[in-house]
């Protein structure tokens, strides 16, 4: 399954804080979750990461891991042509 989290820092960032969170998606990696990208962003997010994950639970245990360092929003993204297919 694929999933989009957005992010807001509690705090600015350090180097030590994005080293944590480098060491973090290696880890969670074990579990299954992949992210297939990772931006920086300006608005109202800071942050959005798309990753692959075997199922919801998974997901969710790996995003409540950055609880310390982000406040995160995740969304279940479905394939266009999955989608599309719901229509018919």
């Amino acid at each position: 399954m694929m999933f989009v989290v957005l992010g807001k820092f509690h705090k600015r960032l350090t180097k030590e804080s994005v080293n944590a969170v480098n060491k973090y998606v290696g880890e969670i990696a074990k579990e299954g979750v992949k992210f297939k990208a990772m931006y920086w962003l300006l608005g109202r997010y800071d942050t959005i990461g798309i990753f692959e994950a075997p199922d919801e639970k998974t997901a969710m245990k790996a995003m409540l891991g950055l609880g310390d360092i982000a406040k995160t929003e995740t969304l279940v993204a479905v394939p266009r042509e999955e989608a599309a297919k719901l229509l018919e």
